[in-house]
């Protein structure tokens, strides 16, 4: 071996490292956590692997863990000087940290990339005029309900609004004995109650910073729920209704009609395929507020801090394509895109013609996701989020149930949510 070579050699390989080392510290980390997604991970090591390749400069990394873990490990990180990149949220989160200047706005990093999504996503990770999420997966309910009990009362035409819904229902009873649904009450699951609904009609929960929800119309609301339970509309346990009774009250034929997603019609077609031959599906029509009930949108948030808010910005658009949430949807089977595009693929609409419940309401529910909006009480106004609905839920359960009359219940639990405003 000549002397030569013997030089050249460790000066290649000294070449050959030191650029290495300047790619590698040319990358820049890009984490992302999501919660409770480990069972769908060939969907995000494939959505990792793509994104690496497509920009080599940027290295993403996904980090999944349960639900609980996340806002603690995301506060330390924060105070730490170190967090990740984007963070999986829903969005009385985003409205939360957002409230405390947790998260950055992201109006800017998106631009023209809004027109990409539902206007209604954007609208529910606004706060103070600034969008603080990129939207991702999301929910609608649909209307499922037995054929055969609909045919003995002689309904022939899906209700076009809530007030063709609620007449619907009272001449099912009426007709039939059967209750006619169940309004999702209960609130031990955390999604149920009486604000839903006032938000799905139209009416406001606060005006002015002060609880706003006992004025004639939210009055007169609450009284139109005490009256279809007093009928035998409602369920007498509809305080107790949780999702899995629900399922079970529907599939024995004890309740007519189901508010629903794709997902409880396919724990049914697995529980009790002689209830789920009986099901057809409808649209839930749109309230007096334009909405459509039971959307639940989450979303990628950028936490304040994190060191490069362009890359964040470059996965979490990646992450929230269409491609990416129609691939989702297809990964999970249950959720809906807040993409349009996406919401409009053959996936979503080729069952709207046939005779499988599960297709058709697949179909149903994504047509609906324009009129999606997750109902969220803001933060700033919430001093104690669990004390305050659970004050607001027990005077509206003694009203619906007929112990207080609605304008007691209504003037009480307003009442008690000032003075807590006015405390904090």
């Amino acid at each position: 071996m000549s002397k030569r070579f013997k030089l050249v050699r460790p000066l290649m390989l000294a070449a050959l490292l030191s650029s290495t080392f300047a790619q590698a510290a040319d990358t820049t980390k890009v984490e992302f956590w999501t919660f409770n997604l480990a069972k769908f991970a060939p969907y995000w090591n494939d959505t990792v692997q793509r994104f690496n390749k497509a920009n080599p400069e940027l290295e993403a990394v996904w980090v999944d863990m349960n639900w609980d873990q996340v806002l603690p490990k995301l506060i330390s990180a924060i105070a730490a000087g170190n967090p990740p990149a984007l963070v999986n949220f829903n969005t009385p989160w985003t409205h939360e940290f957002a409230h405390k200047d947790l998260i950055i706005p992201l109006d800017a990093l998106i631009g023209k990339n809004k027109a990409e999504y539902q206007p209604g996503a954007l609208a529910d990770l606004t706060v103070n005029g600034k969008i603080y999420g990129f939207p991702f997966y999301n929910a609608v309910s649909v209307i499922a309900y037995n054929k055969e009990i609909l045919n003995k009362s002689g309904i022939k035409t899906d209700p076009k609004n809530f007030d063709q819904f609620i007449s619907a229902a009272r001449e099912i009873t009426k007709k039939t004995g059967v209750a006619a649904f169940s309004p999702k009450l209960a609130t031990k699951s955390g999604d149920g109650g009486m604000i839903p609904w006032f938000q799905y009609m139209g009416l406001p929960i606060f005006e002015k910073g002060k609880a706003a929800f006992n004025s004639p119309k939210h009055v007169k609301a609450v009284q139109l729920f005490a009256d279809l339970y007093k009928q035998g509309v409602l369920p007498k346990d509809s305080f107790r209704l949780e999702y899995e009774q629900e399922i079970a009250g529907y599939g024995a034929g004890k309740i007519a009609m189901m508010t629903t997603g794709p997902t409880a019609l396919g724990k049914l077609v697995t529980d009790n395929k002689p209830a789920y031959d009986k099901t057809a599906v409808m649209a839930f029509p749109a309230g007096d507020g334009k909405m459509a009930l039971g959307a639940w949108l989450m979303s990628f948030v950028a936490p304040k801090g994190y060191k490069s808010p362009e890359a964040a910005a470059k996965l979490g658009l990646f992450l929230t394509n269409s491609e990416q949430q129609l691939g989702f949807s297809q990964a999970t089977g249950t959720t809906f895109p807040s993409a349009r595009k996406a919401a409009e693929s053959a996936f979503f609409m080729s069952g709207a013609n046939g005779g499988d419940p599960v297709g058709v309401a697949r179909a149903t529910a994504a047509k609906s996701m324009g009129a999606a909006r997750t109902l969220t009480l803001p933060a700033a106004l919430m001093p104690d989020d669990t004390s305050m609905r659970k004050e607001f839920n027990d005077e509206v359960q003694a009203a619906v149930e007929g112990r207080k009359s609605a304008k007691e219940a209504l003037d009480t639990a307003a009442k008690k949510w000032n003075a807590r405003i006015a405390a904090k």
